[in-house]
């Protein structure tokens, strides 16, 4: 099962009953280990959770900190990409050269990094007085 197919199966758990638009996502951590997530919506609409955001979440709970490659997939016309606030989330874990996979349900797929998903990152070099 590759990572794509993880984060294709979690999308069909999603909360998705305001906009449809089920997302799934799946991180591949550096000791190899996947977790997934899905986007779950809320009645009041900004408290809902991107699916990035929720794997993420997993991961951080099981005690992992490394993100090696990240998929994300929704039935959309192109590939569907992370919002920026995700974009900033998969970067405080993951290195710029991460792979990142985006795709859409009838199989189409584009391949990019998260420093390319997120150029000018806010990273730790801004904190360096703190």
């Amino acid at each position: 099962m590759t990572l794509m197919d993880d984060a294709r199966k979690v999308r069909e758990n999603a909360h998705a009953p305001y906009s449809n638009f089920k997302v799934g996502a799946a991180v591949r951590t550096v000791s190899g280990a996947v977790f997934v997530g899905c986007n779950v919506e809320n009645v009041a609409y900004p408290e809902g959770t991107c699916a990035e955001a929720g794997a993420i979440a997993a991961m951080v709970a099981a005690g992992e900190r490394g993100i090696a490659e990240v998929a994300v997939i929704a039935d959309s016309p192109k590939p569907v990409s992370p919002c920026g606030g995700c974009r900033q989330k998969l970067a405080e874990f993951a290195a710029g050269e991460a792979l990142v996979t985006l795709g859409t349900t009838d199989g189409t797929e584009l391949t990019t990094t998260v420093g390319a998903l997120l150029p000018g990152v806010f990273d730790q070099a801004y904190m360096s007085k703190v």
